[in-house]
């Protein structure tokens, strides 16, 4: 695969995490893709991204990943980013607060075939959690 088809794909995944259309998530993560950082309890694959995602921006329904910086070889992303979102459903089982979040992150992914396939990475969660007052 080349560097802009990987951008393009990671580029979709970006899209649809911040328009809520976790459907397509399946259109550029394989089945089976491994996540070395999950969540707690998230599974692999496409389902996996979707169910996180969805518990995500359900906690946060403004939630916004935008990518500040990105490098890129033939098959693979690195890539740092700020979320952002207003808490206004339960996260983690804390009820809203009804603050806003911003926070960095970075991300490494690799692809194969124009889709994702293992990923490494890691937000600052301490700092949301500590920006809406629940540490």
């Amino acid at each position: 695969m080349s560097q802009q088809e990987n951008i393009a794909a990671q580029t979709a995944f970006g899209e649809a995490v911040n328009s809520g259309n976790l459907a397509a998530l399946a259109d550029v993560v394989a089945p089976g893709s491994i996540d070395h950082d999950a969540a707690p309890g998230q599974g692999p694959g496409p389902e996996g991204y979707q169910a996180m995602f969805r518990e995500l921006r359900s906690a946060f329904p403004d939630l916004r990943v935008e990518v500040e910086h990105l490098l890129a070889t033939d098959d693979e992303l690195a890539f740092a980013y700020t979320i952002t979102g207003t808490h206004r459903g339960e996260l983690a089982g804390h009820a809203p607060t009804g603050k806003p979040v911003r926070f960095r992150g970075m991300q490494i992914s690799r692809f194969e075939n124009g889709k994702l396939v293992e990923r490494w990475g890691s937000s600052d969660e301490l700092g949301m959690m500590r920006q809406l007052g629940l540490v």
